[in-house]
C-alpha cells in the first residue's frame, strides 16, 4: 500500500479518472510537462480511452482460428444469402445479427479484450470490479440497485471504438489505478453492469445489450442466491456455448466458515454442469469457477493473473464470435439438416412413376393401340379381297345412318346430356390424374426434407404444373389418337408382291368365271373344268393371301403402335420434365448448396471447448 499512496498525490483525488498520464520520459523526469499541451492531450486520452487510432488497428497476421472462423463466418453470410428468398426475415435475423456484431467486432482492436462483470443484486460485483482497478470507481452500498448505467475501466489505450459499440458515454470511462499488478491487465477493458435482476427495467435493458457485444463475462454469485433461477435460466443456461470465454466467480466466501465455501462451489459446479456449461477442470477448455472475497481481498490475486493470462491471449473475440457461430447453427439446424434423408433429389423409381402416370394421362397405351388398328386396318385395304372391300365400304356408308339413329333414340329417352358431358368427364378426368402425379412426385422429392424447404418444393412442383394439363392436351392433339385416322402408316416392303398376288388371286376369279359363261352361252366348247380349278384357285386364293397378310402384318402393325406409344411417352414425360421436374430438382439442388454451406458453419461446433452436447 505505500507504493500506492506514493504515486497518488498528484494523479490521483477522488479515485474516480486519472488527471494526468505518465509520458514516456516521466521515469527520468517526472516534474516535467506539468500544465503542458501534451500533458492536457494525454488528459483526453485516458479519460476517453481512445489511442492515437480511435479503437481500430492494423489486423495483424491471423491465426489459425482466426482463420477458421472467417471461414464459417463467410459461409454463414452465403447461407444467408441463398435462404433470404426461402425464409423469412425472422428467422434469419439471429445470424444476420452474428454477422453484422462479428464485422463489426473484428473491425475494432484486436489487441484489447472486453470483459463485463455481471451479477445479481448484492452480489459485490462493483466491490470486485473496484478491487481489480486498484482504486474506487464504482459505487458501492446498501442502496441498491447502486450501478445503474455500465462502467469501463480500460488499462490501456486505443479502446475507444470498443466503448463506442458499448454505448459507454466519456463520462463513464475509467482508468485504474497504475500499479505493477496493472501491467497484468494491459490490454484488458472491464465494464461494470446493473444488476441482471433490477427492478428497473432500463437496467436490464443494459445488461443484455452489452452481454451480446463484450468478449468475455465474469459472472459474480454470492452465497445466498447462486443457485438463482433468473441467472440460470436466462443467462447461463442460454449461454452454455460460450464456456471458454466465461469466468462464474463465488464471491463473499468469508462469509461461509470451514469447508463450507467448497461445498457452495461444488453444489455451484454441480448447478453450471445441469446447465450446460464445460467446465475448465483438469486442464480440459471451458468455463472457470473460483471462490473469493472482493471485500477482504482473498483470491482477488488469482482471479487478475487469470484474467491477465486470458487477455494476453488475445483470443477472447475469436472464441466469443465462434461461439455465437455455434449457437446460431444450432438454432438453425431444423431448418437445414434433414435427419435420416437419403439425398436431395428424385428417385429414379418416382421419376418413372411421374412419366407413367403423365403417359396415362395423355392416352399413351390408348393411341398406340389406335394407331396398331390403324396400321392392320391399311394392310387389309390393301391386301383384302375386292369383294370383301365392297362389303365393308357399304358397311362404312351405313355406319353414319345407324349411329344417327341411336343418338335419336338416346335423346329420345333423355340421355342426350349425359353423352354430350362425357368429354368434360374425360378431361377432368385427365386433369385429376396429372395433379394426382405432381402431388406423389412431390411428396417423394421431400421425404425428410426440413419443413420450409419442402414447402419450397411443393410451391415449384405446383408452378410447374399450373399449365400442365393445357400442354399435355396439346401433346395429346398433335401426336396422339386424334391425328391417326388422317395418318398413312409406312408399307412393308413385301405390299406390293402382296397387291399383285391377291390381283392375280382376282382375275383368275374373273377370268374362270368369263370363261365358264362363254361355254354356257355356246361361244367356247364345253369343258367345265379348266374354268372351274381358275374360279376356286381364285376365291380360295384371295383369302389366303389375305389371311397371309394379316399373319404378317401383326408384327409391323404392333411395333407401328409402340412407336405411336413411345413417342408420346416420350412427349409427354419431356414436357413433365421441363415443367415440373426441373424445377423441382433445381429446387433440391439449392437445398443441398444451403446444406453444404450450413455444414461449413457447424464445422467445429461440436467442440467441447464450445458446447456440450
Amino acid at each position: 500500500m505505500t507504493a500506492l499512496t506514493d504515486r497518488t498525490d498528484d494523479r490521483w483525488d477522488d479515485g474516480f479518472i486519472a488527471r494526468s498520464r505518465p509520458r514516456p520520459a516521466e521515469v527520468d523526469e517526472e516534474d516535467a510537462g506539468d500544465g503542458t499541451e501534451e500533458g492536457d492531450e494525454a488528459l483526453v486520452r485516458a479519460v476517453s480511452g481512445a489511442g492515437s487510432d480511435g479503437g481500430k488497428s492494423s489486423a495483424p497476421p491471423l491465426s489459425p482460428e482466426a482463420q477458421a472462423l472467417r471461414q464459417r463466418l463467410d459461409a454463414l453470410r452465403q447461407l444467408v444469402g441463398l435462404s433470404r428468398t426461402r425464409l423469412d426475415g425472422k428467422t434469419l435475423a439471429e445470424a444476420g445479427r452474428v454477422l453484422d456484431e462479428a464485422a463489426a467486432r473484428r473491425g475494432l482492436s484486436p489487441q484489447h479484450t472486453v470483459v463485463a462483470i455481471a451479477g445479481a443484486t448484492g452480489s459485490g460485483k462493483s466491490t470486485l470490479f473496484n478491487s481489480l482497478a486498484g482504486v474506487q470507481i464504482s459505487e458501492t452500498g446498501l442502496r441498491r440497485p447502486t450501478t445503474a448505467a455500465p462502467i469501463a475501466c480500460s488499462w490501456s489505450d486505443g479502446a475507444a471504438g470498443l466503448l463506442d459499440r458499448l454505448e459507454i458515454p466519456g463520462r463513464l470511462r475509467r482508468r485504474p489505478r497504475e500499479t505493477s499488478e496493472a501491467e497484468t491487465l494491459r490490454g484488458m477493458v472491464l465494464v461494470d453492469l446493473p444488476d441482471l435482476d433490477s427492478a428497473v427495467g432500463a437496467h436490464r435493458e443494459h445488461v443484455d445489450r452489452v452481454l451480446a457485444l463484450v468478449d468475455a463475462v465474469v459472472w459474480v454469485v454470492d452465497p445466498e442466491k447462486y443457485a438463482d433461477a433468473v441467472l440460470h435460466e436466462r443467462y447461463l443456461r442460454p449461454l452454455a456455448g460460450h464456456a471458454e470465454v466465461t469466468f462464474v466467480v463465488l464471491n463473499q466466501v468469508d462469509r461461509l466458515p470451514g469447508e463450507a465455501a467448497d461445498l457452495v462451489l461444488d453444489d455451484l459446479r454441480r448447478l453450471l454442469d445441469e446447465d450446460g456449461i464445460a467446465l475448465g477442470e483438469h486442464g480440459e477448455p471451458g468455463a472457470t469457477v473460483l471462490g473469493l472475497s472482493a471485500l477482504t481481498g482473498d483470491g482477488v490475486g488469482e482471479l487478475r493473473e487469470l484474467l491477465g493470462q486470458f487477455t494476453q491471449e488475445k483470443g477472447a473475440a475469436t472464441r466469443r464470435i465462434s461461439a455465437d457461430v455455434d449457437r446460431a447453427a444450432i438454432r438453425l439446424r431444423p431448418l437445414y439438416v434433414a435427419d435420416g434423408h437419403a439425398g436431395p433429389e428424385i428417385g429414379e423409381a418416382a421419376r418413372t412413376e411421374f412419366e407413367d402416370r403423365l403417359a396415362e394421362a395423355v392416352g399413351a397405351c390408348a393411341a398406340g393401340l389406335a394407331a396398331e388398328r390403324a396400321w392392320r386396318r391399311n394392310a387389309g385395304k390393301a391386301c383384302g379381297t375386292p369383294w370383301l372391300r365392297l362389303w365393308r365400304w357399304y358397311e362404312n356408308r351405313r355406319a353414319p345412318r345407324t349411329l344417327a339413329g341411336l343418338a335419336a333414340l338416346a335423346a329420345i329417352g333423355g340421355r342426350g346430356q349425359t353423352v354430350a358431358q362425357a368429354p368434360v368427364e374425360e378431361e377432368v378426368t385427365a386433369r385429376q390424374r396429372v395433379e394426382q402425379a405432381v402431388r406423389v412426385v412431390a411428396d417423394e422429392a421431400v421425404a425428410g426434407l426440413p419443413d420450409p424447404w419442402a414447402q419450397a418444393v411443393r410451391e415449384t412442383a405446383v408452378r410447374g404444373a399450373e399449365q400442365l394439363p393445357e400442354a399435355l392436351d396439346e401433346i395429346a392433339v398433335t401426336l396422339g389418337a386424334a391425328s391417326v385416322p388422317n395418318a398413312k402408316p409406312p408399307r412393308p416392303a413385301w405390299w406390293p408382291a402382296a397387291v399383285l398376288t391377291q390381283a392375280a388371286m382376282t382375275l383368275l376369279q374373273i377370268f374362270g368365271g368369263l370363261w365358264l359363261v362363254g361355254q354356257i352361252v355356246g361361244v367356247l366348247e364345253p369343258e367345265l373344268m379348266p374354268p372351274v380349278l381358275l374360279m376356286v384357285a381364285g376365291i380360295i386364293g384371295g383369302p389366303l393371301v389375305e389371311w397371309a397378310c394379316s399373319i404378317a402384318a401383326r408384327g409391323p402393325a404392333r411395333r407401328y403402335g409402340q412407336d405411336a406409344e413411345r413417342r408420346l411417352r416420350e412427349a409427354a414425360a419431356g414436357c413433365g420434365r421441363a415443367r415440373v421436374l426441373e424445377p423441382v430438382a433445381a429446387e433440391l439442388l439449392r437445398y443441398r448448396e444451403v446444406r453444404e454451406q450450413y455444414a461449413a458453419v457447424a464445422a467445429g461446433g461440436s467442440r467441447l471447448s464450445t458446447t456440450r452436447q
